[in-house]
């Protein structure tokens, strides 16, 4: 067999494959036929036979090949595979809601502008950093790569979760920290544990779909509080906690997402007199923390985890692929959830775990947050000055450019007739330009909030978007 490796690209195991694949590919090698073994292609191109070994592997892997036992490789039989698509929609009936703007935020071409979706850009996020930890942890002979890991989650991290939680006074030890893989999982753990079929659960509107998710797929009730620029509004809290007695309150530490608002001491102290009084626990989710250089109130450290459970992650901050959050609770309810847990999944992430240690213990870390909170601060001067010279009104008012975080919830502006525009209409057409916007009824539990848009203000330099706005709204 004749193999023109010059015609290919990559290492030397990339060029055989890669040769043998157009082969397959032109009709030359036919489904069925019997690939020449290691050593005899081996002799005829002059390679090592690990060479040939790892080629044909990979071929393998790409479904090209098949291996039989003492036989040795096949080509395999055609199949017709579907052409990948990078824009795989949901049907038109499903409508805009937060699955479609999963889809749209996840599958779209990564070139693309995405300022609705939640995360950073990936040049923000320390990339040569996680590599360089990977690689020790490899050559780490005392790190533990292949066991499943104690129930509570490598001790090394939840130690340092503990001082990190105690520098913003939440009275945490590592005996009452459960690691999870991300925050999804600490939340669907929290809405599994307390919620039964039809128990009503407070959600704040706007806020995290995520929330709404988790607690539809327990078949709870969602009570939606409206949210004001100080917290939750705790009169009308106040009112579906008489008449529905809650079992839960989920909500966003620190920086509100979509809203980006803060709550003030005095609502956080009214809200837990409200928990205590109609039994209510409290799930505080606080993933933005670094994000904030001045933290604001935290319900658990003015509870002392006592009927508030307190979760993060490093999804947002270090890599969204790396699963690691926690939770941080009374010991009670982390022996139940730890249980849970084990029930669920059994062991924990720890070569993550390990990860995320690594990256924290040397002190990059915290100048790499640092970093993140200036740049941030300079563009959400930027983005907010340009949105606000479209017509687009801060929800949080004057100021709100010089606020904290990622998010700017802001109200479209009136068409040349004055009518109020529809945020939905306004996603739909960025759809059409291959641009994600986040319409504001995706984080409304009752839809009554159909003229606002969440922007993502690290995601929303690209001029396209601004092109885009601009040719809309004219």
């Amino acid at each position: 067999m004749d193999l023109d490796l010059t015609l290919e690209s990559g290492s030397l195991t990339q060029r055989i494959a890669g040769a043998l694949g157009k082969r397959m590919a032109n009709g030359a090698l036919g489904a069925g036929e019997r690939l020449p073994s290691v050593r005899r292609l081996a002799g005829r191109l002059g390679v090592s036979p690990f060479t040939v070994v790892a080629a044909y592997d990979r071929l393998v892997a790409d479904g090209l090949v098949v291996a039989r036992a003492k036989s040795g490789f096949f080509v395999a039989g055609r199949t017709q595979t579907p052409p990948l698509s990078l824009d795989p929609l949901p049907s038109a009936k499903m409508g805009v809601n937060p699955i479609w703007m999963m889809r749209r935020s996840l599958t779209l071409d990564p070139k693309q502008p995405k300022p609705g979706c939640g995360w950073l850009p990936q040049d923000w996020l320390p990339d040569a950093a996680l590599r360089s930890a990977l690689r020790a942890l490899s050559r780490a002979p005392e790190a533990g790569l292949l066991e499943y890991g104690v129930p509570l989650g490598f001790r090394p991290l939840r130690d340092l979760l503990a001082r990190r939680l105690n520098e913003i006074e939440v009275p945490a030890v590592p005996e009452h920290i459960l690691l999870m893989d991300g925050a999804s999982q600490a939340i669907d753990l929290v809405c599994r544990y307390l919620i039964q079929p039809d128990d009503a659960v407070l959600v704040d509107d706007p806020g995290y779909f995520n929330f709404h998710a988790a607690v539809r797929a327990q078949r709870g009730r969602l009570l939606p509080v409206p949210m004001t620029p100080q917290g939750p509004d705790l009169a009308a809290m106040e009112q579906l906690a008489k008449t529905h007695q809650p079992k839960l309150y989920l909500t966003n530490a620190g920086l509100q997402n979509p809203t980006g608002a803060k709550i003030s001491l005095a609502v956080a102290h009214r809200l837990l007199a409200l928990a205590q009084r109609y039994d209510f626990r409290i799930l505080e989710d606080d993933i933005f923390r670094d994000f904030e250089s001045q933290p604001s109130p935290r319900l658990a450290a003015l509870d002392g985890l006592q009927r508030v459970i307190h979760m993060a992650s490093f999804s947002k901050t270090l890599s969204a692929a790396t699963r690691i959050g926690y939770l941080a609770a009374d010991p009670a309810t982390i022996a139940d959830l730890a249980d849970l847990k084990l029930a669920m999944s059994f062991g924990n992430n720890e070569l993550s775990a390990q990860l995320v240690h690594h990256l924290l213990i040397d002190g990059s870390y915290r100048k790499h947050v640092a970093a993140i909170r200036d740049r941030l601060a300079k563009v959400r001067f930027q983005v907010a000055r340009k949105l606000a010279s479209l017509g687009f009104s801060p929800w949080l008012g004057a100021g709100a450019d010089t606020g904290e975080g990622l998010f700017l919830w802001l109200a479209l502006p009136p068409d040349k007739k004055g009518r109020q525009r529809l945020a939905v209409e306004t996603a739909l057409a960025a759809q059409e330009a291959g641009i994600v916007l986040a319409p504001g009824n995706v984080f409304s539990a009752e839809a009554v909030w159909p003229h606002h848009l969440r922007f993502n203000v690290a995601q929303s330099q690209d001029s396209r978007t601004f092109a885009f706005l601009k040719s809309y709204l004219s």
